[in-house]
């Protein structure tokens, strides 16, 4: 079923043109990402979709029975009651439904009462409703919310809850109203790991359409089956997840490349047969036969390739030492309360360390501690010789001046010239009067790009992230993984993105409450050591004959449940790699079988043609079949 038909849409901020031409389709159950540019006007189309803003031109259809939820970008709930109260509010027409039938119950205790066959009838038929409607379950899917969300004190009052823990709850709450799209901007924003694990799962088995903004690519991989791109003012529709995006994306521009190289060389050659034969009287008719040919013919645009994106590297002025720091029995907090103890773990030059663990547990703070911010409250730091520390602070707190963004660089390195100033924040996609801006006004993917630039000019030794890629849209991600793949010392960093922790780590250190784990791998490997430990420690107390409580012994069932789900999503995506490496072969074989009819000594020869036909039919065929597997092993 169609829940929605966006059709010709276009949006004016003022006189400048956002959005043009905008076509976009949901159905039931279809699982969309909108991925482009910072500035693009992925927002602007969601909020246009969700009503909360006009648009200029074109229409947006669904049918009126078809049930809309939006989650703006970093949007808190805010409310006097408490957790658990608040998201009773989502079930008011239930909570109704049910105390009248509590109501009924009492009527019908009394088998004389008026009207008893009556109240029978009428409590059968609302308990019926009270059923389908989810009646008995609610509670139930509130606390599994709840917990999902990593809220486990649901007497809590809201008013009291952080920022970032209202956004979670205000993202829970809009999942248990479950409407037919689900519109989510950003809602990765201030999950831990393991929260995002339990969203990706539940929205796989949401009932109703999702249309996600995000810029966590290994979530996209996770859920999505299609990307809608918004760039130059326009959108394009491609199947599949993230990766297959980007590999269709790159497939799509090599090819109009040929076909455009091909035809300019076309063109070319007929414009020099006209110039050298048109005068000729023995040639002037096939001249004037190739220009009419040449006046007919639709001339292809040079195909656009990807944005400007950022440019940079990190370098060092100096090499430090091979132990760099040595952390031992470390205690970290605030204001002399421990948030983490214990943490212990040495990093050497050219290391590449991710710091994980659950939000509040102390890896921030950890950080702060390591660059002398904060006081460690037991415990030890020692620091390599020839030490020089960069730090990005994932609240850019440093970055709230009026100084113009020329200004806030220049002053911190007033020897460089103007032009070098100029030439560093263009690589940083700050150009002409973009350098005039006053920091305090930039958006968040602008002051993380200004900090990045800032990181870049002290040339330090370790570099210290926290977050370093809140905020940045997926291709400036990949520029700074690149750059940091290829800076030649050490980094310690926090991060969220589980595929940048892939790209870049080659150390994972836990944190809990009261120590600290040390992996040498990368993210995957991290989670498949630690589901190696988890069963380990289940098969050890089953061989003590210890005896699980009930709660245990669901957790036992979860997690061979999720260890099996987990061997049949690898070999999923085995499967998926080997059909996307045939497809990609078919698609070679078949632009050379194209080629090959199009070569006019091959064309005079008809055997010849009659085989590459078939040949190239076949390979059609079992592209078709292909294609069908994929897209069923992809959903």
């Amino acid at each position: 079923m169609i829940l929605l038909q966006v059709n010709q849409l276009t949006k004016y901020y003022g006189a400048d043109l956002i959005l043009s031409n905008i076509k976009l389709e949901l159905q039931t159950r279809d699982r969309v990402a909108l991925v482009g540019r910072n500035g693009a006007g992925k927002s602007t189309l969601l909020k246009m979709i969700a009503g909360h803003i006009s648009h200029d031109g074109g229409e947006i259809m669904k049918p009126k029975e078809v049930t809309v939820g939006y989650l703006a970008q970093n949007t808190g709930l805010e409310s006097n009651l408490s957790i658990w109260e608040e998201m009773l509010t989502v079930f008011e027409g239930l909570r109704s439904m049910e105390t009248t039938l509590r109501q009924l119950e009492e009527q019908m205790a009394d088998p004389n009462a008026f009207g008893h066959d009556r109240i029978l009838k009428e409590y059968d038929q609302l308990q019926v409703k009270f059923k389908e409607q989810g009646g008995y379950q609610f509670e139930a899917d509130i606390r599994s919310v709840l917990h999902g969300l990593n809220f486990h004190d649901s007497t809590l009052m809201i008013s009291s809850l952080s920022g970032g823990q209202k956004t979670r709850l205000a993202l829970g709450k809009l999942l248990l109203t479950k409407p037919d799209i689900l519109i989510l901007d950003e809602p990765t924003n201030h999950l831990d790991m393991d929260t995002l694990s339990w969203l990706e799962q539940y929205l796989q088995g949401y009932d109703g359409a999702i249309l996600i903004v995000s810029h966590d690519r290994y979530f996209l991989d996770k859920v999505v089956t299609q990307v809608y791109e918004v760039s130059r003012k326009q959108i394009q529709k491609f199947s599949g997840n993230y990766s297959a995006y980007l590999d269709q994306k790159a497939a799509n521009y090599e090819r109009d490349m040929k076909l455009y190289e091909k035809q300019q060389q076309e063109i070319a050659n007929l414009q020099d047969f006209i110039q050298r034969n048109l005068a000729r009287a023995s040639t002037t008719k096939r001249a004037q036969s190739r220009r009419k040919k040449l006046e007919k013919m639709s001339i292809m645009d040079r195909p656009q390739g990807d944005e400007r994106s950022a440019s940079f590297s990190f370098e060092i002025e100096k090499q430090s030492g091979n132990d760099v720091l040595t952390i031992d029995s470390l205690a970290v907090g605030y204001d002399g309360k421990k948030v983490s103890d214990s943490i212990s773990f040495r990093v050497f030059k050219g290391d590449s360390i991710a710091l994980v663990g659950p939000n509040g547990i102390g890896k921030s703070t950890l950080l702060k501690t390591i660059i002398q911010k904060l006081p460690a409250l037991a415990g030890s730091i020692q620091y390599g010789t020839s030490l020089s520390i960069g730090y990005y602070d994932q609240q850019q707190a440093e970055l709230k001046s009026n100084k113009r963004v020329i200004e806030e660089l220049w002053d911190e390195y007033p020897l460089k010239s103007e032009k070098e100033i100029r030439s560093v924040l263009g690589n940083f996609l700050f150009s002409g009067d973009d350098v005039l801006k006053t920091v305090s006004t930039l958006s968040g993917g602008e002051k993380a790009r200004l900090v990045l630039a800032k990181l870049m000019l002290e040339k330090a030794n370790l570099l210290i992230l926290d977050e370093p890629t809140n905020h940045l849209d997926l291709d400036s991600k990949e520029v700074l993984e690149n750059a940091l793949i290829d800076y030649p010392g050490t980094i310690l960093f926090v991060s969220h993105d589980r595929y940048f922790i892939n790209r870049i780590a080659s150390k994972v250190v836990e944190l809990s409450r009261n120590s600290s784990t040390e992996y040498l791998g990368d993210y995957d490997y991290y989670v498949e050591k630690k589901l190696e430990q988890e069963e380990l420690k289940a098969l050890a107390l089953a061989a003590s004959g210890q005896k699980f409580t009930k709660v245990e012994s669901a957790d036992r069932i979860s997690y061979q449940q999720d260890k099996e789900s987990k061997k049949l999503e690898r070999q999923r995506k085995r499967k998926l790699e080997e059909i996307e490496q045939k497809i990609a072969l078919l698609e070679e074989q078949i632009e050379v079988y194209e080629n090959q009819l199009c070569d006019p000594e091959i064309f005079q020869d008809h055997g010849k043609v009659l085989e590459l036909n078939n040949k190239n039919e076949e390979a059609k065929a079992e592209l078709d079949s292909l294609m069908e597997e994929w897209a069923v092993l992809a959903e």
